[in-house]
């Protein structure tokens, strides 16, 4: 029997999913996050996550999107998403963003940029 996909409507009230966010919650360090994180994705899903996180607090200081792809490697189609989810989504980068004090106060912030400006 195979799982059911994951949704927009359905993903936060999986089991398997709700068990992954209370196993990172109930990491107490960053040497246990980056423990359990390593135990759990591969070295490429790792580089992933770490590229989105640095993706959007490049956004949310207002770098454009082509200066964000070439200071990281990271497509048009991920610099594209990251922005998407940084205006639109759940609100984690967001959180992240302003919990840690790379939430900025420039002129662009909470306007799109555009790919080439």
């Amino acid at each position: 029997m195979s799982r059911k996909s994951y949704t927009e409507g359905n993903y936060r009230t999986d089991p398997w999913f709700r068990t992954l966010c209370k196993a990172l919650a109930a990491c107490e360090t960053e040497a246990d996050v980056a423990a359990f994180l390593r135990d759990v994705a591969t070295l490429s899903e790792l580089k992933a996550l770490s590229e989105r996180l640095e993706v959007a607090k490049r956004i949310d200081a207002g770098e454009t999107y082509r200066s964000i792809m070439e200071a990281t490697g990271a497509s048009t189609t991920t610099v594209t998403r990251v922005a998407r989810f940084t205006l639109d989504g759940a609100g984690g980068y967001k959180r992240f963003l302003t919990k840690n004090h790379h939430h900025t106060t420039h002129a662009t912030r909470g306007k799109r940029p555009t790919p080439t400006s």
